[in-house]
């Protein structure tokens, strides 16, 4: 096993073991060993896994998710849907938090008061800005219903400067996720690219904070929800539609 410092130097550098409870104090760097060791990354482990592991550390599952604020990343079912609701995947190692002096976590970040929370909520129309449901109604799966909270985005502004601005998530989206980065000048100059046709139709879809899709692309839509056999009976009828119009040229 490599640690990143060994990396670089091109060193096998071992990793201390996430079973010695002296050396490494804390669960959560006895969690980031376990993970290194037994789990791997990119492999999935259950919350069951975690526990038998750590049989005599009541929040471990707190511990793991401490990890992220030094970098790491362990997905769930609510951001990977190829996950059960008891699994999670091992995305991405984090700072080395077993190396004393090394790990640093990012400063935190003053509290909203309950006057910014209702502006920015109201100000997004109290929909989650990257899915769009709104606030207590279901995602469909029988699971949890929505919650609502405001999230920090960095954004790069045109004069090259960056700010912190705020944005609605509900918790499923903002789960597991880092800190995004948008950049205002890339969004912009594609929206002057577009042709003067599709700014208006852009700038109907702003005006009403929805877009309503066409009559073709939802069709489309469930055409991709059909079986295979459906699925050839209609590229079948197309077919002969086309033929049918070509007769009628010639």
């Amino acid at each position: 096993m490599r640690t990143a410092q060994g990396e670089a130097e091109g060193l096998m550098v071992p990793l201390p073991s996430w079973r010695d409870k002296e050396a490494n104090k804390g669960g959560m760097v006895r969690a980031a060993l376990w993970l290194e060791a037994e789990v791997g990354l990119g492999n999935v482990f259950t919350s069951g896994q975690l526990r038998k592991a750590f049989p005599d550390e009541e929040q471990i599952g707190r511990r793991l998710r401490d990890l992220r604020d030094y970098g790491w990343r362990i997905d769930t079912h609510r951001n990977d849907d190829s996950l059960l609701q008891d699994e999670r995947r091992y995305v991405h190692r984090g700072q080395e938090v077993w190396t004393p002096g090394q790990a640093k976590a990012p400063e935190r970040k003053a509290s909203l008061t309950a006057a910014q929370r209702a502006r920015v909520l109201e100000g997004d129309g109290f929909l989650c800005r990257r899915c769009g449901i709104g606030a207590g109604e279901s995602y469909g799966d029988d699971i949890e219903t929505s919650l609502l909270n405001v999230a920090r985005r960095t954004v790069s502004m045109p004069d090259g400067s960056s700010e912190t601005q705020l944005v609605t998530e509900c918790k499923r989206c903002s789960t597991g996720t880092t800190d995004r980065v948008v950049d205002l000048t890339e969004v912009l100059g594609r929206v002057l690219a577009l042709s003067t046709l599709e700014q208006k139709v852009l700038a109907k879809w702003i005006k009403a904070d929805r877009r309503t899709p066409s009559a073709l692309e939802s069709l489309w839509g469930l055409y991709r929800t059909l079986p295979q056999g459906s699925r050839e009976a209609v590229a079948g009828a197309m077919n002969a539609g086309e033929n049918e119009y070509k007769g009628m040229g010639q």
